[in-house]
């Protein structure tokens, strides 16, 4: 073997020293510059132990899979045979042979050590599982089938199923590697007379496959325990069913048994005996015979043969462990289900004021009017607010209502001069948190602002001096600027001022038109006034500006990571956040509120599902590219974090201290991450909401999980679905936040609330409802009966829309330049009734308007339906189509597309009224018979349309006023001139929005 000249060394050297570079500094440097900033926000407690525990993981399982690999590689050098047989393959050999010889020792440590090192890196990415593993706590209840502490599954299992697959690992590379040394140096042979292995390495390798064989007697015993988690063969349901507990359960143990015997027979009959691999060999045929006969076949025959005939009965047993595990790993074993029969059909004449709920009405979308507060609050051209606003509540001259909040951010793509200087020290932050009352609109459809005026010029003012906005700021704040919101993305900020000089950083225009500064003079950011910090920052923002520019000076901080989620996802990386963080005033200071969970994918018998898929709606941004799975059997809102958006300080409270996973994480930690729950301010309290994020998985699995029986369950009958919203039907409708007083609720409440509808199905089933009450989680369900027919979202946006002069100015405006946006469509239970309430936003085609609030849509029931200029004008209307005054809309646009309408009576008779009633409820059982496939049902519903559509022919014959030459007062003009019009039917699509 020719040696490596000197030169060669060197370059082999300098290469090696470069990579350590590339691949070190940049690690180096952000453990660094993160050891800073967790000294800012006071956590360094998480960065040590985070980067303690994966250090020692990294070590720990690196060296023992290096050092198997190594120690098994030594073993077959060493057990080589001095004298190796002449033959041609041996000759072929000898060229490799005198290629590693001369440097063994270091091609073995080079070998183990590079899969020791990827094996390390490997494992300190799993530090999440070490440290729950090592600090479980009990969660005081056991699985249905071995009655073993829940804990078991969510903190044990995943770390025992890891160190098996690094077992694994290490035993398969142990024996690849040393059969290949064994075969280079003649320990096993393919030619020549004679053994083909000699005897230590025949000894050698058998122990190596024994060693695999009984790491998978380890797992098939694992496996009986991880069946828990496995999905039902022929139902969307999680857990162990009939197959996986009477055949798959014990073949698991058999299978497990077997393989130790196998373990045994091939370290006993392959050294002790026979001395050959013959009956090892069989041994492992058997092992693998056994393994698709007892762990495949026979359960697939369980599963076709006496499953499947007779899967309710088999299976219910296990549903109802499916059901209950569901219901508690998601918190839905505490929702109150109560009937609401909504039956009456008229509404009251003092429908305006006849509850606190109809007086709070929500009319601002936040999803679409966040145009409207950057259009009108920003000033200037940078400033803007999210594009989904948020809602809270506040109390204001002793009313509680709900407000549309947001904080005026920079927006840093908005700059003129956006070079470094003004993107990183002039524009630093933004200024003002800016409300408005829900439930109401000024100078032709615009907000009214209460809050966060930048001068007076932001104070919008409307036709004849109407006043647009408050005189006086009601929500006032002591420090309104903001350094910390959702807008800053990655951008960090350089601040400090200079001893005796005047603030640098743009602060707010001034009344009289002129441009204030200031410095900051928070606590947050890390000092950067030395040569040695700026030269860190340098490398880690990758900024020569850092060296220099002249903004630096002693008092320089440099303020990152200022997104509010991402702060509180660094220092608490286990847990899942809410993706609407959402800003209150609370104590007079601006606080970003964040609602984080605890989450875990080993529930047993718990539903599985994709978080990111489970939380996405009409509301939620469309990503380019899909969030990775993340799957989700356990959930829990056990903190809530806020962020001051002035000082960047965060802090994390225990909301459900009861929570096993919380309590293991903040033992992790010293039990000093997380702040108990009495640490909660009341006036923190009071700005606290049910997440949406949560509330969007409960109420997917509710659709199903609401059915507690497994005959229920099995037929689905019952099954519920999100409608899709009205507005956009392509995506589900979103949960909306309003203060109300349900029924059954003793006062009025701040709630999320949603509509679900039958499933396959437009009409309406149940209205859902979560609020805090005493800090308490409150989740009620008002169930309408099986029975009615009342209209659902869509149906009833389409019957609202089909309004005849709703439809005909809705075009108007979409052919004049104008773009029509729905908002969000309330459905209310209001007086054993249903209310029902769409506002219709107008917006201008052009670069430079936004939204305004123009129409309302108003329903209660199916047939009392108004199209006005704002909601007092709509509920007048329904209380004036109720008394008789006004004309009550055809009925015909509130049902079924295949429904006749009532031809030229408006409100139609009573015999009317009854037959569409009972055409509508006719159709709904002929649908729930078709999807049943109920033949006897489905002729019955026939049989009653049938006899519904004879019925409302003979009411409308009796019911149509004879012709005459002057038009009855009420009735609509018509513009046939048949003596006799015939009923037809109106179809009215929803118009897009």
């Amino acid at each position: 073997m020719t040696r490596v000249s000197r030169r060669g060394r060197v370059t082999i050297v300098v290469l090696a020293v470069v990579f350590l570079l590339f691949t070190l500094f940049d690690r180096v440097v952000g453990a660094w510059a993160d050891y800073l900033w967790f000294s800012e926000v006071k956590y360094t407690g998480v960065f040590s132990t985070v980067l303690t525990t994966r250090l020692w993981m990294f070590l720990i399982f690196g060296a023992a899979v290096g050092l198997t690999i190594a120690g098994n590689l030594y073993l077959a050098y060493r057990t080589r045979p001095l004298l190796r047989p002449h033959s041609a393959e041996q000759h072929a050999l000898d060229r490799y042979r005198l290629f590693l010889l001369p440097h063994m020792t270091i091609w073995v440590v080079a070998v183990a050590g590079l899969i020791g090192l990827f094996s390390g890196l490997s494992a300190q990415g799993h530090w999440q599982e070490w440290l729950l593993f090592s600090n479980s706590t009990p969660f005081g209840q056991t699985d249905a089938q071995f009655h073993v502490d829940l804990s078991f599954y969510v903190f044990e299992y995943p770390f025992w199923r890891y160190v098996l697959g690094v077992a694994f690992t290490a035993v398969v590379f142990s024996l690849l590697g040393a059969l290949a040394l064994h075969y280079l140096f003649g320990g096993v042979r393919l030619q020549g007379a004679g053994e083909r292995m000699t005897t230590a390495a025949r000894a050698h390798l058998t122990a190596l496959v024994a060693a695999f064989v009984l790491l998978k007697a380890a797992a098939y015993f694992l496996d009986r325990r991880g069946l828990l988690l496995d999905k039902f063969p022929t139902q969307d349901l999680y857990g162990a069913g009939y197959t996986n507990v009477n055949a798959l359960l014990p073949a698991k143990e058999i299978l497990a048994w077997i393989s130790i015997v196998v373990a045994i027979a091939i370290l006993v009959f392959s050294n002790a005996f026979m001395r050959n691999l013959v009956w090892p060999g069989l041994a492992l045929g058997l092992l693998a015979l056994s393994a698709v006969a007892v762990g495949g076949i026979y359960p697939a025959a369980v599963q076709s043969f006496t499953v499947k005939p007779s899967q309710l009965q088999k299976e219910a047993e296990y549903f109802q462990r499916s059901i209950d595990a569901t219901r508690l790993a998601y918190g839905l074993n505490t929702v109150q289900v109560k009937p609401y029969a909504s039956r009456e059909q008229k509404p009251p004449t003092n429908l305006p004021s006849v509850d606190e709920t109809v007086a709070n009405i929500r009319l601002l979308d936040p999803t679409v009017v966040g145009e409207t507060y950057t259009q009108q609050q920003q000033v200037r051209g940078f400033y803007e607010f999210n594009t989904k606003l948020d809602i809270d509540r506040y109390t204001i001259g002793g009313k509680t209502q709900d407000y549309v909040v947001g904080v005026r951010e920079i927006n840093y793509a908005g700059l003129q001069e956006n070079n470094w200087q003004n993107r990183h020290s002039v524009y630093t932050h933004g200024y003002g948190f800016v409300a408005s009352p829900a439930n109401q609109v000024v100078c032709n459809g615009q907000p009214y602002y209460v809050s966060g005026f930048l001068t007076e010029q932001t104070k919008p003012v409307g036709d004849q001096g109407q006043q647009c906005a408050s005189t006086t700021d009601q929500i006032p704040v002591k420090e309104p600027r903001i350094y910390y919101g959702e807008q800053m993305g990655d951008v960090y900020a350089v601040t400090g001022r200079m001893a005796g000089g005047s603030g640098a950083e743009y602060d707010r225009p001034t009344a009289n038109a002129g441009d204030s500064y200031s410095s900051y003079e928070g606590s947050g950011g890390v000092a950067v006034g030395s040569y040695w910090r700026r030269l860190l920052y340098a490398a880690y923002f990758r900024e020569t500006n850092f060296l220099l520019s002249d903004v630096f000076n002693d008092n320089s901080k440099v303020l990152y990571v200022r997104d509010p989620e991402d702060r509180v996802r660094k220092i608490a990386p286990f847990l899942t956040l809410d993706s609407d963080p959402y800003p209150a005033v609370v104590d007079g200071r601006i606080q970003w509120i964040v609602d984080g969970y605890t989450t875990s994918a080993t529930y047993p018998y718990a539903q599985r599902i994709d978080w990111n898929t489970a939380i996405q709606d009409s509301s939620t941004n469309s990503r380019m590219f899909p969030e990775p799975r993340q799957d989700v059997s356990y959930l829990r809102n056990s903190v809530k974090a806020t962020v001051d958006a002035y000082t960047g300080e965060v802090s994390l409270y225990a909301f459900d201290e009861s929570d096993p996973i919380l309590k293991a994480w903040n033992k992790a930690f010293g039990n000093k991450l997380v702040k108990p729950r009495s640490a909660i301010s009341a006036s923190l309290m009071d700005h606290l909401r049910y997440p949406e994020d949560q509330f969007k998985v409960q109420r997917d699995l509710l659709s199903r999980f609401h059915v507690t029986t497994p005959n229920g369950f099995f037929s689905g009958q019952d099954f519920w679905e999100v409608p899709k919203n009205p507005a956009n039907p392509t995506a589900d409708q979103p949960p909306y936040y309003i203060v109300a007083k349900l029924p059954n609720q003793d006062q009025s409440r701040f709630q999320l609330t949603t509509a679900l509808a039958p499933r396959s199905r437009g009409n309406l089933a149940a209205l859902m409802s979560a609020s805090y009450v005493d800090g308490k989680p409150v989740f009620e369900i008002l169930e309408l009966p099986p029975d009615t027919a009342t209209l659902g979202p869509a149906q009833m946006h389409s019957a609202m829309t089909g309004i005849a002069d709703a439809r005909r100015e809705i075009t108007q405006f979409s052919s004049n330049n104008s773009e029509v946006i729905y908002g969000n469509l309330l459905t209310l239970p209001v007086a054993d009734g249903m209310l029902y309430v769409e506002p219709i936003y107008l917006r201008t085609k052009s670069d430079k308007t936004f939204p305004t609030l123009q129409k309302v849509l108003v329903a209660y029931g199916p047939n009392y339906k108004a199209y006005a200029n704002n909601l007092a004008d709509g509920l007048a209307e329904l209380v004036k189509q109720a008394t008789g005054q006004a004309p009550v809309p055809g009925t015909g646009d509130t049902t079924d597309p295949g429904t006749p309408s009532t031809g030229g009576n408006p409100g139609g008779s009573p015999q009317v009224q009854d037959a569409i009633a009972a055409m509508n409820k006719a159709l709904a059982d002929l649908k729930a018979a078709q999807i049943s496939g109920d033949p006897e049902a489905y002729g019955r519903a026939l049989k009653a349309l049938q006899d519904a559509i004879g019925r409302y022919e003979a009411a409308v014959k009796a019911a149509t006023p004879t012709p005459s030459a002057s038009t009855s007062p009420g009735a609509q003009p018509s513009t046939s001139t048949s003596a006799n019009p015939s009923p037809t039917v109106t179809v009215s699509p929803a118009p897009s929005g």
